[in-house]
């Protein structure tokens, strides 16, 4: 299934052959982790990103701002999912801890789904940008500049990774607002950085991506395991 899906991404032209087999890599541990059913998330993700990615392409591609190259490469695969891996490798170990621990995994695939369809949608449909950091109005596409169009559709795509992660039994039904919620921050978290590291030069797209994803998978860790010791 995981090589399956591989092969679909690279004749698509969504991921290179490093990307590809990156991708296999990371199906392979969330179904060591979570069964099949872990697959299904991130399908999911890779699904929503490509069509979001496609969408008013002609539009981005006037703007200079749509992806070039033959798709996402195993830095960029890294980035987007490297946090849900470590998450949910140490499953494997720890059985004990698979709830909360993947809670963390499906929290950073939230982030990373939010995200992309956010930048994406918005360059395609919106008609105004705004810097995070004080609302100034900036050109689309500006590292760390949303839009109300954009962010509506990002916390769609983290409450959508959410909802598949607990309908197919991935994480129980309680972890689903979390999950949503971790994602959401960590988009807004990712353009905070943006706007700042990213625009000074301080990080590149694939350091911020990363550790946006980890921001979310930390915060959906901490809360989760803190309603754990509430309820003991």
């Amino acid at each position: 299934m995981a090589i399956g899906f591989a092969v679909i991404a690279r004749t698509l032209g969504a991921v290179t052959d490093g990307g590809a087999l990156m991708g296999v890599v990371v199906a392979f541990v969330l179904m060591l982790a979570a069964g099949l059913a872990g697959f299904v998330p991130l399908l999911t993700v890779f699904v929503i990103t490509v069509l979001a990615t496609r969408l008013g392409h002609a539009r981005k591609k006037q703007l200079g701002v749509a992806e070039r190259g033959p798709g996402r490469s195993v830095s960029q695969v890294l980035a987007n999912l490297g946090a849900t891996t470590l998450c949910a490798l140490p499953v494997i170990w720890f059985p004990r801890l698979t709830g909360i621990l993947l809670i963390g995994a499906m929290a950073a695939l939230a982030e990373a789904a939010a995200d992309t369809v956010s930048s994406e949608i918005g360059q395609a449909t919106a008609r105004a940008a705004y810097m995070i950091t004080d609302f100034r109005e900036a050109p689309i596409g500006t590292n760390g500049a949303i839009s109300v169009v954009g962010t509506l559709a990002g916390c769609v795509a983290a409450c959508l990774v959410a909802w598949v992660s607990a309908f197919f039994q991935v994480v129980s039904w309680n972890g689903t607002p979390l999950i949503a919620l971790a994602g959401i921050a960590g988009m807004f978290f990712d353009s905070v950085l943006g706007a700042t590291w990213e625009n000074s030069g301080k990080m590149g797209n694939d350091s911020v991506n990363f550790v946006s994803t980890v921001f979310a998978a930390d915060l959906a860790l901490a809360v989760a395991m803190a309603m754990e010791r509430v309820g003991k």
